[in-house]
C-alpha cells in the first residue's frame, strides 16, 4: 500500500472515540438481568447495618407494632382483664352444666369392659335367675361398672340406641320405604321419648317430695336398657315375619319390666327404708306406685317404637 494511504488510514483510526467495556461484575452494581435482588450478602440482610446513634450517644432500637402495643400500659391491663371475664365465663358454664348434668361423673359411666357387657346383655334377657341386685359400694361410692354387673352404665344404652337406628333403617330398607328423613324422624322420635321419660319422672320425684340417689344420668341408663330388646324383636321380625317379632319382643317386654321393678325398687325403697318409713304408709306406697308406672312405660314405648318397622 502507498505510505500515503497508510497516513491516511492511521489518521482516520486516530479520530474515531475507543469503545469502553464494562466489566463483567463490580462490586455494588446490580445485574440487570437480575430479577430480585440478591439477599445472600450480609450488608442487604441488615447484619452489618450500622444502628442509628441516639441523642446519649448509645444505639437506638428499633421496636415493631406488636411490642410497642404489648409496652402500652392500657393494653396489659386490657388483656388481663379479658382474660379473666373468659376464666369467669368458663366457670359459671361448667357450674350450670353441672346442677343438670354432670360431666366430670362421665366417665364413671363408661368404665366397663367385654366381661361386663356379656353379663349385663345376660341380665337383661335373663333377669329371673339374677338374686344378687344390691349395688357394691367402697367408701361410700359405687364400684365402677365393670366391677359390678348391678351398676348402670351409659355405654349399653348409647350403643344399642345407635344399632337401634341402623337396625331401623335396614327394615325400612327392606320394605322399599327408606329415606334419610324417615331414618332421622325414627331417630328424633326415640330420642323425644327418652328426655319425656327422665323430665316426667324427675317431675314426679319433685313434686311428691321423694328423696333417692337416682340422678339424671343413672334414669338415663336404666331407661336406655329399652333399646337392647327392641333391637332383639326388629331383628326376628326381618328373619321371621310378625311371628319372630311378637315372641322376642314379648320376651323382652317382660324381662325389661322385672329388670325395672327389681333395679328401681332398691333405688327408691331402699331410701324409705333408711329414713324408717313404714311399709304400709302413704309415701312407701307412692313410691311402689311409681316404680311399677315407670316399669310398666317400658313395654309399651318398646311396642310403639318399633312395630311399624315389622310388616
Amino acid at each position: 500500500m502507498h505510505p500515503t494511504g497508510l497516513a491516511a488510514a492511521s489518521a482516520k483510526t486516530a479520530r474515531q472515540p475507543s469503545k469502553r467495556r464494562i466489566p463483567m461484575s463490580q462490586p455494588g452494581m446490580a445485574d440487570p438481568h437480575q430479577l430480585f435482588d440478591d439477599t445472600s450478602s450480609a450488608q442487604s440482610r441488615g447484619y452489618g447495618a450500622p444502628r442509628a446513634s441516639s441523642s446519649l450517644g448509645y444505639p437506638a432500637t428499633s421496636t415493631s407494632p406488636q411490642e410497642a402495643f404489648l409496652a402500652d400500659p392500657m393494653s396489659n391491663m386490657a388483656m388481663a382483664y379479658g382474660s379473666s371475664l373468659a376464666a369467669q365465663g368458663k366457670e359459671l358454664v361448667d357450674k350450670n352444666i353441672d346442677r343438670f348434668f354432670s360431666i366430670s361423673k362421665l366417665k364413671y359411666y363408661f368404665a366397663v369392659d367385654t366381661v361386663y357387657v356379656g353379663k349385663k346383655l345376660g341380665l337383661l334377657v335373663f333377669p329371673y335367675l339374677h338374686q344378687d341386685w344390691e349395688v357394691q359400694y367402697q367408701q361410700d361410692t359405687p364400684v365402677a361398672p365393670r366391677f359390678d354387673v348391678n351398676a348402670p352404665d351409659l355405654y349399653i344404652p348409647a350403643m344399642a340406641f345407635i344399632t337401634y337406628i341402623l337396625v331401623a333403617g335396614l327394615a325400612l330398607g327392606t320394605q322399599d320405604r327408606f329415606s334419610p328423613d324417615l331414618l332421622g324422624l325414627q331417630a328424633s322420635s326415640a330420642l323425644a321419648w327418652l328426655t319425656l321419660e327422665v323430665l316426667a319422672i324427675l317431675l314426679i320425684l319433685y313434686l311428691v317430695t321423694i328423696n333417692t340417689d337416682l340422678t339424671t344420668i343413672d334414669l338415663v341408663a336404666f331407661l336406655g336398657y329399652k333399646y337392647v330388646g327392641m333391637i332383639g324383636g326388629v331383628l326376628m321380625g326381618l328373619l321371621f315375619g310378625k311371628i319372630g317379632y311378637y315372641l322376642v319382643l314379648g320376651w323382652c317386654c317382660v324381662s325389661i319390666f322385672v329388670f325395672m321393678i327389681r333395679t328401681l325398687r332398691l333405688k327408691i325403697l331402699a331410701e324409705a327404708a333408711a329414713e324408717g318409713v313404714p311399709v304400709r304408709g302413704a309415701r312407701n306406697q307412692l313410691r311402689m306406685y311409681l316404680t311399677m308406672a315407670v316399669a310398666a312405660a317400658q313395654p309399651l314405648l318398646m311396642y310403639w317404637l318399633t312395630f311399624h318397622l315389622v310388616r
